[in-house]
């Protein structure tokens, strides 16, 4: 028999223990420990108050969703309760589940429906006679945040709705998400900045609809997916499956493919097929919900304090494998951010063989107390990268070291520093060798100068002989140079010869971006070629000409402020010009004087009949300027299908909205 004393000692630790995990998935978006743990401690205490229910509390963990309302946001009242799912990772549970489905309703036919289960961010959407008019997090299930301002910058989610005549209230539900492929990049930018890195695409999702600022969602590759509705007016659904036709009939994203079965067996069946698939998901699934296809025995099911009956979620075993931390890397990138990477005895995860795994930062390795020579854990962050994600320490046999990071760069031995507001540590000496190869590689890429054959492998032997220092010794090289490295023939050094002459006379933006300026992409770059006639006027550009420019904000504008005023940077500018590499921007690039002179367009949406770059070049043509974002200063806003947040800006600030047509009749009108 176990002991009350202990298991009423053990059920507070529980509480504790869970509120604070609780704390740190919903409020930090930081979890510390994967969702089968947390499941299980959460199993473990609703064990412990099925034994003994005298100790049972409202307030229990067990029977709250656990995330509460974030200051900075309004609170909305759901107008139906938001309830979270019950969660199995074993089959014979789902089988006992079905056993108290058929108990409920006896006699009464039914069928089960299985959808993906999505690693992501619970929301509502209310729409009113097919308009958006709120959107909202679950929060504790009676009231969340409201996210309208942030839901709206994502293009999956209509603003209005299409298609079928829309009911007078539709709520829908569902889960916002980071592809995987999104995720990647995102993390990818974020470590090239600085930055902490997001542990999972559910945890990049969370900390997404939290920001306050909806610019910052706008530049988050988010989606959404819908799967259940709340209040409803107007319409009326007799199964779950009527449902989600329903939804896609009004242009609302849903799942790709869903199993309708008529027994659990069937429902277990497709569960296994949807793991063989999971893999194929553009994002992360971490299992399979089931649900009575029929709704109008849901009422006669019932609910938990926190879940419906009638549905339950089963999810996948992690995919993980346990191996040995042999060594510490450190990987230098292009910005001089050094990078700790495991490396691993060889071990087989989610059908890779997996033999390094990024540790992010020093942070991070502190944060799980990660030592060489210990027993980790390894996943793949959103099935794509992999990442230690904890410790065996029952493993430990004394012998494991603890890591620090080093006070030089490993790769030229400059002191590292951490700016402030970083967690990582940057080497600043612009020719290190490692900092030098990346930096070449943004430079000669297609987004870049587009210098067709200086990839990867030829970079590190230019590097490793000391035949280029910087982006401009690229523009010295000759056929003797290339012609004697490895792998490269006499034609091949021609061509690259000849695609780097090409590159010289790239437009002005292309310089801009190459050169690797912090926070400056493609798009600020060619806001900058807009507002500049010559690199030269842009070295001088002081903090309040920058900021004035679409496109460019106080961050951006500092950035380039503190490139330019380095020394080495100035110098690698001139070097580029003494190289004979154009600086100024070209004849046809500049805005020409026309009928649109003084008017500046922003395009938002899917074009139909023409492509962005052909719409931007005849409006330039005329003399009008576009840009990316919506201001006051916006003459027209085009509004293509799928118009996002910019469509809702220009509303609300009053600007002119046009479509594709009108715009035609624009230009028409004028060339």
């Amino acid at each position: 028999m176990s002991d009350p004393a202990s298991d009423k000692e053990r059920l507070d630790q529980l509480r504790q223990e869970i509120e604070r995990h609780n704390q740190l998935y919903y409020q930090a978006a930081q979890p510390e420990i994967p969702d089968h743990v947390y499941d299980g401690l959460m199993q473990e205490l609703i064990a412990l108050e099925t034994a003994h229910p005298e100790w049972g509390t409202a307030d229990s963990p067990s029977r709250k969703l656990g995330e509460q309302p974030l200051a900075g946001f309004e609170t909305v009242t759901h107008a139906v309760p938001m309830m979270s799912l019950a969660n199995t990772y074993n089959k014979d549970e789902l089988v006992a589940f079905d056993a108290r489905v058929r108990k409920g309703i006896p006699d009464t036919p039914f069928r089960y429906v299985l959808e993906p289960k999505i690693d992501g961010v619970a929301v509502t959407v209310r729409y009113e006679q097919g308009t958006l008019v709120l959107a909202a997090t679950r929060g504790d299930g009676r009231q969340g945040d409201d996210i309208t301002r942030n839901l709206r910058t994502l293009d999956s989610l209509p603003k209005q709705l299409t298609g079928a005549p829309a009911p007078k209230v539709l709520e829908v539900r569902g889960e916002v998400f980071m592809p995987k492929a999104g995720f990647v990049t995102l993390n990818q930018r974020r470590e090239e900045l600085g930055l902490s890195v997001f542990a999972n695409p559910r945890n990049a999702a969370a900390g997404s609809l939290k920001q306050l600022d909806a610019r910052v969602v706008a530049e988050r590759p988010l989606e959404v997916l819908f799967y259940a509705a709340g209040a409803l007016d107007g319409v009326l659904f007799e199964t779950h499956e009527q449902m989600l036709e329903a939804f896609k009939s009004w242009g609302l994203p849903t799942h790709s493919h869903y199993w309708v079965g008529e027994t659990i067996d069937e429902v277990l069946l497709a569960l296994d097929e949807l793991e063989q698939q999971r893999h194929e998901f553009p994002y992360e699934l971490d299992g399979g919900v089931i649900k009575v296809n029929e709704r109008a025995v849901y009422e006669t099911l019932g609910y938990t304090a926190k879940s419906p009956r009638w549905a339950v979620a089963y999810k996948y075993a992690p995919e993980r494998a346990e191996t040995r931390l042999r060594s510490i890397t450190i990987q230098v990138g292009r910005t001089g951010i050094l990078t700790p990477v495991a490396e691993l005895e060889p071990v087989t995860v989610a059908g890779s063989t997996i033999s390094r795994a990024t540790l992010h930062n020093e942070d991070e390795i502190r944060r799980k107390d990660i030592r060489v020579g210990d027993r980790v854990w390894v996943e793949k962050a959103g099935e794509v990268i992999p990442a230690v994600v904890g410790v065996n320490k029952e493993a430990r046999t004394g012998d494991e070291q603890p890591f620090a990071m080093p006070d030089q760069c490993p790769e030229c031995g400059h002191a590292v520093t951490r700016r402030e507001g970083e967690v990582a540590l940057r080497c600043e000496n612009l020719h290190c060798p490692a900092q030098l190869k990346q930096w070449l590689r943004h430079f000669a890429s297609r987004g870049a100068m587009d210098i067709e054959g200086l990839g990867d492998v030829l970079v590190d032997q230019l590097v490793a002989r000391e035949l280029v220092r910087q982006p401009a010794d690229v523009y010295r090289l000759t056929l003797d140079d290339l012609a004697g490295l490895d792998r490269m023939g006499g034609k091949s050094a021609q061509n690259v010869l000849n695609s780097i002459a090409a590159s010289k006379s790239r437009d002005l933006w292309r310089i801009i971006f190459a050169l690797g300026i912090r926070h400056v992409g493609a798009r600020s770059a060619q806001a900058l070629e807009a507002r500049f006639a010559s690199i030269d006027e842009l070295v001088t550009a002081d903090q309040e000409t920058l900021e004035a420019i679409d496109d460019i904000g106080p961050v951006v504008a500092g950035s380039i402020l503190a490139f330019f005023a380095d020394a080495r940077n100035r110098s690698v500018v001139d070097a580029l010009r003494a190289a004979g590499v154009n600086l100024t921007r070209r004849a046809d690039a500049a805005p020409a004087e026309g009928p649109l002179s003084g008017q500046t367009l922003v395009l938002t949406g899917a074009l139909q009949h023409m492509t962005r770059d052909e719409a931007t070049a005849r409006i330039r043509a005329l003399g009008g300027q576009v840009t990316s974002s919506v201001s006051k200063k916006t003459d027209y806003v085009v509004a293509g299908e799928k118009a996002g947040s910019k469509y809702d800006k220009a509303v609300k600030l009053g600007v002119p909205i046009i479509d594709e047509a009108a715009l035609e009749e624009l230009l028409r009108a004028h060339e």
